[in-house]
């Protein structure tokens, strides 16, 4: 899960191209970008849309917050049509995640789907309350399948004037609510998805906000125009060189018996860089 791409759920031209993207994920949205005079629509073009490509990237629907209203709505209507996965926006805590799994349980028996077959990922960082309760998500239970963060919500809810400082890094606030969200999403065993990049047509600087996600571990990212796919892909990638030197570091304390540290090529390797070996190996796949 490298590539997460948002598409309009109301736009059938927008949809049909988000196939052709290389996303590993699609993101079929109900929220943000759509009207409220749109809604319903949206949820009738988007539920023929899951229905209809079985073959392609895994698709996410992103339903509106439970706050709304609207999210059993959403969910009778694209329930129907089977998709992999709910991205559930606004998440205060694993409460959320919980009172959405149990509406998921129900439209999954009603439509004769397995139980717990539906993943959930929620966007944990868009108010403050969500912000400050990272740590519960490690208590969601199996549906869980990543977590990611958002910014600009955020931002509104506590009045913030900008994410970014004049250097284009995130200020305080914004770093402490993505640093949450590393955490969180290790502590839970889950991909931890960086946020999106409004400004798409700056490829290099979203090239190096890619690299700097990874660098501190994010596994993947969430994308608002196909153009930001194959920067999302590539980055996110593990190299030809950090897969075969994974398989060295598994294979050295393998052939030593698993012992706590391993010398290869005159350095020492502990335990903790095997385990970064078999995450990038489980990345790789």
């Amino acid at each position: 899960m490298r590539s997460l791409l948002f598409v309009p759920g109301d736009s059938e031209r927008k949809l049909a191209k988000g196939l052709s993207s290389g996303a590993d994920v699609l993101i079929v949205d109900l929220e943000d970008s759509v009207s409220a005079d749109n809604k319903q629509a949206a949820r009738e073009t988007a539920t023929a849309f899951i229905a209809s490509e079985r073959n392609g990237p895994s698709i996410y629907v992103r339903v509106n917050d439970l706050s709304t209203g609207l999210t059993d709505d959403d969910l009778a209507a694209v329930m129907k049509a089977a998709p992999t996965g709910v991205m559930l926006p606004k998440s205060n805590s694993a409460d959320d995640v919980g009172r959405l799994a149990v509406r998921l349980r129900v439209h999954e028996a009603e439509n004769g789907l397995a139980d717990g077959v539906t993943k959930i990922i929620p966007i944990i960082t868009e108010t403050p309350l969500g912000t400050l309760n990272a740590a519960t998500y490690r208590q969601a239970g199996a549906r869980l399948a990543g977590l990611t963060w958002g910014a600009e919500d955020l931002s509104a809810e506590i009045g913030a004037a900008d994410t970014r400082d004049d250097e284009g890094a995130y200020t305080d606030v914004f770093r402490f609510a993505r640093v949450s969200t590393i955490l969180a999403a290790g502590a839970a065993e889950v991909a931890a998805i960086d946020t999106v990049f409004p400004d798409f047509r700056n490829e290099e600087a979203f090239r190096r906000d890619c690299l700097e996600g990874m660098r501190d571990g994010f596994t993947g990212r969430m994308a608002i125009h196909p153009a930001q796919v194959p920067i999302i892909n590539e980055v996110f990638t593990p190299s030809q060189e950090a897969v075969a030197h994974a398989r060295a570091v598994v294979a050295a304390f393998a052939a030593a018996g698993n012992p706590g540290v391993v010398g290869i090529d005159g350095k020492m390797y502990d335990r903790p860089h095997l385990k970064r070996a078999e995450r990038l190996l489980a990345r790789a796949l």
